[in-house]
């Protein structure tokens, strides 16, 4: 039987390295992995639908759906990305603000308002350290070039502020500039990559404040989904399955290798410590897929999107996957 040919458009992260060199072959699938930078498969994909199957920002695909009469897209429940945001809000290294409430009456910088990355942050910074969405304005453009729009027109409700940059400026050099009072943001800013010492996180210590997060809320949070193009998945259901299968597979691979101790596979020197830590904080299999397994995390974020205006009704996470994902036989 012939295979159904699938372009997927990816990360090369190591829990989908087996799907790339092809350790793991899709049932039924002749699949052409394509390692691309996310941003521009997140772009490529929602303008012009490039892709059979494509890495996905949650967000984007939540908005896409919400938004679309007949939705194009289809997702199934695999999370190539997660990542904690509480070291994503930044601020001028001389910035006297220690706290989110703070910023409260001031402009923040976001790349785009509807960045998965920046539903959380405002989510967290809403629920947890008193700084509703409103209470900010908010501007859009690149962080380190000029010119980055928003991906999807947005409907928002009156109360939330969002207006682009100049189309010359960019979002850290406004900052810099005292133009704008912080940054959201999923990309660490270059001057504290180069440890210039202009800009600093608010959180002083994020990754206590990260896992003090994750120990009461159970919470690792979703960044990324996995989403079909419509007319595929309408032409072969099973499609989904066995990608979702396929990228499972992977993963475990990768999980077996983690905890590798006659030979470091990684150049961490303390990664099983690590690992354990890890384990620790967030339980044995930190990173799962399928839906049952992360519902509780989908549905706070789409309680965000909601509030944040995203959405204009709050959707279930079961309203997002193939339904051919969300269940499976038993022998």
């Amino acid at each position: 039987m012939s295979r159904v040919p699938i372009t997927l458009a990816c990360w090369d992260y190591d829990r989908t390295r087996a799907l790339s060199d092809g350790r793991v072959r899709p049932d039924g699938l002749a699949l052409t992995y394509l390692d691309l930078p996310v941003e521009e498969t997140f772009f490529r994909m929602l303008r012009h639908r490039e892709f059979e199957a494509a890495e996905m920002s949650l967000a984007s695909y939540v908005t896409h759906v919400a938004a679309a009469a007949e939705p194009d897209l289809v997702a199934i429940p695999v999370f190539p990305s997660r990542a904690f945001r509480h070291h994503g809000v930044y601020v001028r290294a001389d910035d006297e603000r220690e706290h989110p409430a703070d910023l409260a009456g001031g402009v923040v910088g976001v790349p785009e308002y509807q960045l998965t990355a920046n539903v959380w942050i405002r989510g967290i910074l809403a629920d947890r350290h008193g700084l509703p969405v409103s209470a900010v304005r908010y501007r859009t453009g690149g962080m380190h070039e000029p010119g980055r729009i928003e991906k999807q027109a947005l409907d928002l409700p009156p109360d939330i502020e969002v207006e682009p940059i100049p189309a010359d400026r960019t979002l850290v050099q406004m900052l810099l500039d005292g133009e704008i009072d912080a940054l959201y943001a999923p990309r660490t800013p270059r001057p504290l990559l180069a440890g210039e010492g202009t800009v600093r996180t608010l959180f002083r210590d994020p990754r206590a404040e990260e896992e003090r997060y994750a120990a009461e809320t159970g919470i690792f949070p979703i960044m990324h989904t996995v989403v079909l193009r419509r007319d595929v998945y309408d032409a072969h259901p099973w499609v989904a399955r066995s990608l979702f299968t396929a990228f499972e597979r992977a993963k475990a691979l990768t999980e077996v290798r983690m905890g590798e101790v006659a030979a470091n596979p990684y150049m961490v020197p303390w990664l099983v410590d690590e690992l354990e830590r890890t384990r620790s904080l967030l339980g044995q299999d930190f990173w799962p897929y399928g839906l049952d397994a992360n519902r509780s995390v989908l549905e706070v974020f789409l309680r965000y999107a909601h509030e944040q205006g995203l959405t204009a009704r709050r959707w279930a996470a079961d309203e997002l996957f193939a339904p051919e994902t969300r269940e499976t036989f038993v022998i």
